[in-house]
């Protein structure tokens, strides 16, 4: 008997997906993340600019070091993030006092206008991006990513 053709309708993901937690969560990655670039192309700013600007409103100023520490953005990326609010005005680069060679991120007023514009819309594009979930289904997702960030630092 010769071989089935191939049926180019079936959908082989999501059994890849049950199969493979890392491949599901890395696939959900990139969905969030695409649907918030696509959010921050309209409002007119980055996901990292206003992670940025967030920290350094909740947190003080900030060394870009620490600020790409924390949030986990590469160096390189975090020198453009901060060049690009410099130049609008949103945050000012000073002399950390406790380390002469090291420049402290401030937030400004501006920043802090545009930071609450921000995160003004933060709530419409959570309930966008993840309609599909029940509240109770969402805080559990939080609760678990929570605990697996936790685990790598």
């Amino acid at each position: 008997m010769p071989p089935k053709p191939a049926n180019r309708e079936v959908s082989y993901f999501p059994t890849l997906a049950a199969e493979r937690l890392d491949i599901a969560l890395c696939r959900a990655s990139t969905v969030v993340a695409r649907a918030a670039e696509a959010r921050a192309n309209e409002s007119g700013i980055g996901v990292g600019q206003h992670l940025v600007l967030k920290m350094i409103a909740e947190v003080g100023p900030s060394s870009q070091r620490a600020l790409s520490d924390q949030l986990r953005i590469d160096r390189s990326v975090m020198v453009g993030i901060c060049d690009g609010l410099e130049q609008a005005g949103h945050v000012r680069r000073e002399r950390d006092a406790e380390d002469r060679r090291a420049y402290a991120v401030t937030i400004t007023d501006s920043g802090r206008q545009f930071l609450a514009r921000a995160e003004d819309a933060v709530p419409e594009f959570l309930d966008d991006t993840f309609t599909d979930l029940t509240s109770a289904e969402r805080e559990q997702l939080s609760t678990l990513l929570a605990k697996l960030l936790r685990l790598r630092p």
